[in-house]
């Protein structure tokens, strides 16, 4: 009897702990849930304009990359989990789409920990993966800012202490006309369908 009330009581606290957890946050602190948001969540809409600062402490307007095909995804450097593969997915994909239509393609990272990542932290960050700034930034700037950027995504970001971050895992492709064409939410995606998106994307014509 004293077992099944400990039972019923430990399934209770974990129920109320599924209820309470966000919804739609990729974990990054051990031991929390992992929930995937519905791959349809803002397609075909436009993606948000903003300006934050690149890894050189430079300006950076999203209105400038307007033309050109944009893969945008959120990590934080001191990430332990998903967001070293999908850097390395991002490096993979630069490298294999380097001979492309020169110009056309972009890679954009965005931070979900301002707090730690400088633009000097980002930039030492992205050089572990080798990266070409010609066509990839990362990008940070201060927390209101960081917030309207994550809020235009449809990112949600927790801090659960200083480097401890909870936040939706998204990869999102935009189109030369601004557009957001693919979302991939986690981390089960298969990087050749990301890329195939892409290559999609970039044999299409610039409207003019």
């Amino acid at each position: 009897m004293i077992l099944g009330c400990l039972n019923k009581k430990h399934f209770l606290l974990a129920l109320l702990f599924l209820v309470l957890s966000p919804v739609g946050l990729h974990a990054h602190v051990p031991g929390a849930s992992r929930l995937v948001q519905p791959t349809g969540e803002m397609l075909n809409t436009k993606a948000p304009d903003f300006i934050l600062l690149n890894q050189e402490g430079e300006r950076f307007d999203s209105t400038k990359l307007r033309g050109k095909v944009v893969v945008v995804n959120f990590i934080f450097t001191t990430c332990t989990d998903v967001c070293p593969l999908f850097t390395a997915h991002f490096a993979q994909l630069q490298r294999a789409l380097k001979n492309g239509p020169a110009g056309d393609l972009f890679f954009v990272s965005i931070t979900t920990d301002p707090e730690v990542d400088s633009a000097k932290v980002l930039k030492s960050y992205a050089q572990r993966y080798s990266v070409d700034f010609q066509n990839w930034a990362f990008l940070t700037g201060t927390d209101t800012q960081m917030k309207a950027v994550w809020k235009g995504f449809g990112v949600r970001v927790v801090r659960k202490g200083r480097g401890l971050v909870q936040h939706t895992s998204l990869t999102t492709v935009i189109d030369r006309e601004g557009v957001r064409r693919f979302n991939y939410f986690g981390e089960k995606w298969q990087l050749k369908d990301l890329q195939n998106d892409i290559s999609g994307l970039l044999a299409k014509k610039p409207n003019h």
